[in-house]
């Protein structure tokens, strides 16, 4: 059979090695050892891993890149970048927000970064961002998923107009149905907004997707709101809590019965490692919190959760580079899991466990799936988040989109090699 493209000795996820990945018509076509390809161009993995793509199932693109606009955030505090964007919001033209928003994803594209679920402030009653963002969706669609949540970031209740702004964004193209309980005014607001929006949801058919608890307060309790919401709802599978930071902080009988409810009613989860850990502990001294959510005992449980990166280079975090590797470094580190299956974990949680909250059609390394696909330089997943490794080539629908030289150094050393491969630094054991 003749192929348009076939990579040659790959590694791939599931831990075999040797593998030939055929492509044609923007498929995958075929994968095993020694695939006849005909014609058609052939590159030489050279052992190297290839993946999907990562996902990042948890960003804000209408800020990303605005760092110093219109001031840095000098105490590096959440409260002051919530300050800070309430100065910017009324400074944004739709150009600025749109050449932003395209420059983040050429930097995504280039790490590999393919599909992207963003919240898109519906506050500002021009809705200037959401027009933006839905103009950068159909631009970037060639080579990049870009979904979007209408998030009513000053609150639901709490913004005088953001209910009906949030309904506006939906009929404008938004797909998923965001909000931040609690920012409500009270605990009663925050329930009654998650009971609303989970209905809206509902009503409209679309997912949902909740900055749940992201405090260091044990008593901030919308998660388990958002669990009886779903159950009550029919939403299984269709609701996320992003951030759930006040777990870290919750009395554990209390937890024993919440995640059970989560599992239970089938809501995803989203942790923000490099975001959880700057913001929240602000108030401690020491012994000083960690602020990431549960992630071990959640996935003890079945939960599905993932990991995402929250911002890049904004008001809240000056830092950041679209690397979801770094993010899954973080998590190793933050929470921490350190065994080798928890490692190992951290490479879905950015690739095939987002890809599965999203909802994306054709994702993954099977034959008929898109071949979108990230060739890295590493030697399994383990070893790509140890580097965070070079992403050598990226593949949009089995063309060429991106690439960089491989990382090599070049030594000057007596009687020792000339140059140096990091991924060879692999562990040779079993």
């Amino acid at each position: 059979m003749d192929f348009d493209l076939i990579i040659r000795d790959a590694a791939l996820p599931d831990g075999t090695t040797g593998q030939d990945v055929a492509i044609k018509g923007g498929r995958i076509a075929a994968i095993g050892r020694n695939v006849d390809a005909g014609s058609g161009r052939a590159i030489d993995a050279r052992g190297y891993l290839l993946s999907p793509p990562f996902v990042d199932c948890h960003f804000h693109m209408d800020a990303t890149l605005s760092l110093g606009l219109p001031r840095l955030n000098v105490s590096g505090t959440l409260l002051e970048g919530i300050a800070l964007w309430g100065e910017l919001k009324p400074t944004l033209t739709h150009e600025a927000v749109i050449e932003r928003a395209l420059r983040y994803c050429d930097l995504a594209v280039s790490q590999g970064l393919l599909a992207v679920r963003s919240h898109v402030d519906v506050c500002d009653d021009r809705l200037l961002a959401v027009e933006a963002l839905l103009e950068v969706k159909k631009k970037v669609a060639p080579y990049l998923d870009l979904q979007l949540v209408a998030f009513p970031q000053d609150g639901y209740f709490r913004s005088r107009t953001a209910a009906k702004n949030l309904e506006r964004a939906l009929d404008m193209g938004v797909e998923v149905v965001g909000g931040i309980p609690h920012f409500e005014r009270t605990m009663a607001d925050g329930a009654a907004s998650v009971k609303a929006l989970c209905e809206i949801a509902a009503t409209r058919g679309l997912m949902v997707d909740l900055h749940c608890d992201e405090s260091d307060d044990p008593m901030s309790r919308h998660i388990e709101a958002l669990a009886y919401e779903t159950q009550r709802l029919g939403l299984h599978g269709r609701a996320t809590g992003s951030h759930l930071t006040s777990m870290h902080s919750m009395d554990n009988y209390y937890v024993s019965k919440l995640l059970p409810l989560m599992a239970e009613a089938g809501v995803n989860a989203i942790a923000n490692p490099l975001i959880n850990l700057t913001l929240q502990g602000r108030h401690d001294t020491y012994p000083r919190r960690r602020g990431v959510t549960r992630i071990p005992e959640m996935r003890a449980l079945g939960i599905p959760v993932a990991l995402g990166q929250d911002c890049c280079m904004d008001p809240w975090y000056g830092l950041g580079g679209a690397d979801m590797l770094d993010v899954a470094h973080m998590a190793v580190h933050g929470v921490p899991m350190t065994s080798r299956e928890a490692i190992r974990w951290t490479f879905d949680a950015v690739t095939e466990i987002p890809a599965r909250v999203l909802g994306l059609e054709g994702y993954g390394l099977q034959v008929g799936a898109n071949a979108d696909l990230v060739l890295l330089q590493a030697r399994d997943p383990i070893e790509a988040v140890r580097l965070r490794a070079t992403r050598l080539l990226v593949l949009r629908r089995g063309k060429v989109i991106a690439s960089s030289p491989a990382r090599e150094a070049a030594l000057s050393l007596e009687g020792r090699p000339a140059s140096l491969d990091p991924a060879d630094y692999a562990p040779r054991g079993a």
